[in-house]
């Protein structure tokens, strides 16, 4: 049985879900305090299913540089922003790692690309003058973290697609654009959802990388 720190992988798991259903519920009736105690918490439960799941490390590094994104994202200040997205970056780096070279669909790619200069262009106005390029950049890099994760599975990809999703209602939000009802809500659903369905999608991949490695051990040795 998988386990870490002497828990198993789906105690891990449990935790994560139970704590981000807090954060969640904490940010739809406005319970602020609820969500600064849940929300430093949520990563690093992750990691840790991660890692009693027998994840690579660099996913597990991948989904800590999350945490330190989160935690400098709950102090309201442009240095703190910024501080807050390169350690997204790193992340994404790490995951982006873990993609390797597989394959991804070429007319997705293509979409990511026109997704990616139409939100820029759009938001490059309203934006603060001084987080343009930074927000650009990093937009850059997130584009590409979601386009790969897709040459995993559908999980993956969807995960990727989420976060694109996730941080671009952030970027709405400095750029002062009308926002949806509860938009931290939407926030960090998206979010959350789409670092748990990365996680999965990455050991997913992995496990059936495995079986067939096996299968073509057993079908060699047998000839």
């Amino acid at each position: 049985m998988n386990a870490w720190g002497g828990v198993p992988a789906r105690g891990w798991r449990g935790a994560f879900l139970t704590v981000a259903a807090v954060d969640l519920v904490s940010l739809l009736l406005g319970f602020d305090a609820g969500h600064l105690v849940a929300k430093p918490l949520l990563m690093p439960l992750l990691a840790a299913y991660a890692a009693a799941a027998g994840a690579p490390k660099v996913l597990v590094v991948a989904v800590l540089f999350g945490w330190g994104g989160d935690v400098f994202l709950l102090v309201d200040a442009d240095a703190a922003f910024l501080a807050g997205m390169g350690s997204f970056a790193v992340g994404h780096v790490c995951y982006l790692a873990l993609f390797g070279r597989r394959r991804a669909s070429v007319p997705l790619g293509l979409g990511y690309a026109v997704v990616l200069v139409g939100a820029v262009a759009l938001l490059w106005p309203d934006l603060p003058a001084e987080l343009r390029i930074p927000v650009a950049g990093y937009s850059l890099l997130l584009a590409a973290m979601a386009y790969r994760a897709s040459a995993l599975g559908v999980r993956a990809g969807v995960g990727g697609a989420l976060f694109l999703v996730s941080d671009t209602l952030i970027a709405t939000d400095i750029a002062e654009w009308p926002q949806l009802p509860a938009p931290d809500l939407w926030v960090m659903a998206t979010y959350l959802a789409a670092q748990y369905l990365l996680t999965t999608g990455i050991l997913t991949a992995r496990r059936q990388e495995r079986q067939r490695e096996r299968r073509h051990e057993r079908r060699q040795a047998g000839a």
